[in-house]
């Protein structure tokens, strides 16, 4: 993304992933959750959508391996359109993560 694509987001609880291109989710996931890790949150959402479970792919492939995750799931009340994530405690941010496509 160029800095003239750049959007700001506000770093809350829980991000709606749906105003996002799919092809930005992954680094989108991978931010958001080290702002949300720098602000103190330790338990985040994050909503992708039910549809043909891509979006949810995609972020629960990143969850996977990513050095600031503890632990997720899916949000049951959701029916599979979001995942909860349990960040690590930890003070300091490793360097970004994306995983081999």
């Amino acid at each position: 993304m160029d800095e003239e694509d750049a959007v700001s987001v506000p770093i809350d609880e829980a991000i709606d992933l749906h105003a996002f291109q799919p092809r930005d989710i992954v680094s989108v996931v991978d931010e958001y959750l080290r702002a949300a890790n720098e602000r103190g949150h330790h338990v985040v959402r994050l909503i992708h959508g039910r549809g043909k479970g891509v979006q949810r792919a995609l972020v629960q492939r990143l969850l996977r391996t990513h050095p600031l995750v503890e632990d997720f799931w899916d949000a049951a009340e959701t029916h599979l359109g979001a995942t909860v994530v349990r960040l690590k405690r930890q003070a300091a941010c490793p360097p970004s993560h994306e995983p081999s496509r």
